[in-house]
């Protein structure tokens, strides 16, 4: 329908479950994501968009809002302005409608999305795509798939912190911290005798089997560590479930909202939460390792486990997409699609074009921060898998 003049006295509201992210780097653009956890929709919209959106509560009206977007940015919203960016909401499902209030507008006409932008002067918002993290719907193939495996993966999450939530206050998870930096420091210095274990585990094909197995259970509960953080931090587990690549089956726990959980440090938290529980599922096998009078095949074969699951656990602290230092890193920058930004970034700078110069100041920090620490990823790993071949080469019989 044509809506020739909004009320004054319509006080729009988002629907129950939209989430609004804090702003993110994404190219030279801050913006902020909006997510409908009914839909699993996401779209990204800029600064004065999310102005507009976030006053939206229902108790205020379009008068108030209006004057508070005044009061900021120096202009007042036509009605044309106005019927567009809530036509956009609207199609979106991004509306709550309540009884008794003035209708929202009705369907927009085409070009909606431009008009929307025009409200603030910045990027449209970008087409809806699937939240980050987000997985497929559950299937199952021969060679390929996926199944839940809880019906309230929420729920499961809520419960699993009932139960270990005494393992993150400050007088357990310190000194388990402590104990964890002792082990790896510890691991280095007996390096070479771990890579020689390790290539003794591949010729006893039972040992073999016992630390595969106790590192596919090391990954499950990485799986669902970043489900008890997530919801420690007030986020919503979507599924647990198993998902394979045959000959490779592994568990996934998917956290819809990470980049709308409310507080960075809870995003920092939950991202490295595997990783951190990867290395604190080796503490009594290291406590074996370095007390217990072993036999000198389980000797090796403990060594090769805890050689191993720490690798397994710095590598997913790499600031590599997708791993999980990657989604740090991005939340330590400030950013939404951090590697594309970065690489389009330096690609300008290369070219020598004069866009890179447009970028502010913040972005070409971020990007330049990051790109330093790929590079340096990149030569400690080169580093380190020289180092390893260096000691199989010298010390092969």
């Amino acid at each position: 329908m044509t809506v020739p003049s909004l009320p004054a006295r319509y006080r729009p509201a988002l629907r129950a479950g939209v989430l609004l992210s804090e702003p993110l780097l994404h190219g030279p653009d801050l913006v902020h994501l909006i997510k409908n956890t009914g839909s699993g929709q996401s779209f990204k919209v800029g600064p004065r968009e999310h102005f507009l959106i976030s006053r939206m509560d229902g108790t205020r009206t379009l008068e108030e809002i209006g004057a508070d977007y005044a009061g900021r940015f120096g202009r007042r919203l036509g009605d044309s302005h106005w019927r567009s960016l809530l036509s956009l909401l609207g199609t979106r499902d991004l509306l709550a409608r309540r009884p008794g209030s003035p209708d929202a507008p009705g369907d927009p006409a085409p070009g909606t999305g431009s008009a929307a932008a025009s409200v603030a002067g910045s990027p449209a918002p970008a087409a809806a795509a699937t939240a980050p993290g987000a997985e497929p719907p559950a299937g199952r193939w021969p060679l390929r798939g996926s199944v839940r495996l809880v019906a309230d993966a929420d729920a499961t999450a809520a419960r699993l912190h009932r139960l270990t939530r005494y393992l993150l206050t400050p007088a357990v998870l310190l000194p388990l911290l402590a104990l964890t930096v002792l082990m790896e420091a510890t691991l280095l210095l007996r390096l070479g005798e771990l890579l020689d274990g390790t290539a003794a585990l591949f010729t006893a094909p039972a040992l073999l089997l016992a630390v595969a197995t106790l590192l596919w259970l090391s990954t499950a509960l990485h799986e669902l560590a970043h489900g008890v953080l997530a919801h420690h931090h007030g986020g919503r587990v979507s599924e647990i479930g198993l998902r394979w690549r045959l000959p490779v089956a592994i568990m996934y726990c998917t956290v819809d909202d990470f980049l709308h959980l409310p507080r960075r440090r809870g995003r920092i938290a939950t991202a490295g939460a595997g990783a951190a529980v990867n290395l604190l599922f080796l503490l009594p096998f290291f406590a074996v390792w370095a007390l217990a009078p072993l036999d000198h095949t389980t000797r090796q074969a403990v060594g090769a486990l805890l050689l191993l699951g720490s690798v397994q656990a710095f590598t997913m602290l790499l600031p590599l997409p997708p791993l999980d230092g990657y989604r740090i890193a991005a939340q330590l920058l400030g950013a939404t699609g951090l590697a594309a930004s970065t690489s389009a970034y330096l690609g300008l700078l290369l070219r020598r074009s004069p866009a890179a110069a447009r970028y502010p100041r913040r972005a070409r920090r971020a990007y330049a921060v990051y790109a330093a620490a790929v590079a340096l990823t990149l030569v400690l790993l080169a580093a380190a898998a020289s180092a390893v071949a260096h000691h199989y080469l010298t010390n092969a019989p």
